[in-house]
């Protein structure tokens, strides 16, 4: 089905796929025999297989230098975040108990930190770990969707063997201390993941400045191919694979390699770091722009309080509240005008219950009903939001 031109502007939910990934992409696009060359199982010893093998540590060496890892082999291609995020969960909390429980003795109850603004992949393994017994605390922002430090101190125990904080969240665009977070997980003997996804290329996600133990990447938010990500693991740390079978990536992620995924992955995450600042200034401006003049609308309110220039949070995401009307329609109003924007995060667009993201921040259900998120990126300009802005009143007015 052909899809009618838009003004794409939920680039939370997906970015375009890249030139520069595509064209990474290509020589392992090809059908037939002869493609096998490019295509081959890259744990094979055959020749084929040694150049598919070659390729995907050169994507894995790539990736590494992207995300400030200090050795290529503390990167493990995944299917995307989510099995990067459960990994993290499962993999380190149960590792990280185990190594606990044989150095002390007596009742040993694991505890794990996270908050309640936590994406589902982080959120849901959460809940999983607790009826297997962990304990776990959610961490309650603060109105604009911050975790302070001083929180997280409070609520770390001896017996806390991992704490998980996104870097960046999808919603309210808010930017986490992670690297104060990590110090004081640490200071108490605690592991540290962020789910990083939102956070790459759009601010520092340098795994060794941030001082994680682990960290979620995910392609497609950079402009990669859907259906390849990474988890990255800090050499040494306490990990038990998810996923078992015939022990590729190290032993830590069983499953034959996604090379073209891994390939793509690593030019577009080269290219989404190349020049951060840069980009996240232009970006500033559009969405500082933006917020301002949304504001100047009777029926809209800004749900966080982002100051101009503030790099508190995400560059590329503006989220409102439009009194009266539900997210589902707004959405769908812009659509017909041309629009494409989101209701809040895309994994969960589909529910028609409030955000929790929102509810969490202290919102209320019915006004949590009205979110709006625009999110753009590498190809959004001052034209495309203009135009956004005079299909607002259409928006509001509809019917009349």
């Amino acid at each position: 089905m052909r899809v009618p031109s838009c003004t794409y502007l939920d680039y939370a939910a997906t970015a375009p796929l890249i030139p520069e990934a595509l064209a990474a992409m290509e020589p392992y696009l090809a059908a037939g025999p002869d493609s096998i060359l490019n295509n081959a199982n890259p744990n094979s010893l055959s020749t084929p297989g040694r150049v598919a093998f070659k390729a995907l540590e050169d994507a894995r060496r790539s990736l590494a230098a992207s995300i400030g890892a200090a050795r290529p082999d503390e990167v493990i291609f995944t299917s995307g975040a989510t099995e990067a995020d459960d990994a993290a969960l499962f993999g380190i909390a149960q590792a990280a108990s185990h190594e606990r429980a044989r150095r002390i003795s007596g009742t040993f109850t694991p505890h794990v930190i996270t908050t309640q603004i936590e994406h589902p992949a982080v959120r849901r393994p959460a809940k999983r770990l607790e009826a297997q017994g962990f304990e776990v605390t959610y961490l309650k922002p603060d109105r604009d969707g911050f975790v302070s430090v001083q929180d997280l101190q409070g609520a770390l125990r001896d017996e806390t063997v991992l704490v998980s904080v996104q870097l960046a969240n999808s919603e309210l665009g808010s930017v986490q201390a992670i690297r104060q977070l990590a110090d004081a997980a640490h200071e108490r003997g605690a592991l540290f993941h962020t789910d990083a996804v939102q956070g790459l290329g759009k601010v520092c996600a340098n795994v060794s400045e941030l001082d994680v133990d682990a960290a979620s990447f995910s392609a497609h938010k950079v402009g990669g191919p859907y259906g390849v990500g990474a988890l990255y693991l800090r050499r040494r740390t306490p990990f038990e694979a998810l996923i078992l079978g015939g022990g590729q990536e190290g032993g830590r992620r069983s499953g034959t390699q996604n090379v073209c995924g891994a390939v793509g992955f690593a030019a577009a995450a080269s290219k989404a770091t190349e020049d951060v600042e840069a980009e996240a200034a232009r970006l500033r401006v559009l969405r500082d722009a933006l917020y301002a003049r949304l504001a100047s609308f009777d029926r809209i309110q800004p749900t966080v309080e982002c100051e101009e220039g503030s790099q508190d949070f995400l560059p590329n995401i503006v989220n409102i509240l439009i009194d009266g009307i539900e997210s589902q329609t707004a959405v769908l109003r812009f659509d017909s005008l041309g629009f494409a924007v989101s209701g809040g995060s895309a994994c969960s667009s589909g529910s028609l219950k409030p955000s929790r993201v929102l509810t969490a921040c202290g919102i209320s259900d019915d006004e949590a009903q009205t979110e709006l998120r625009i999110s753009f990126g590498r190809y959004t300009d001052e034209d495309q939001i203009e135009a956004f802005l005079r299909a607002v009143p259409a928006v509001l007015d509809w019917g009349r």
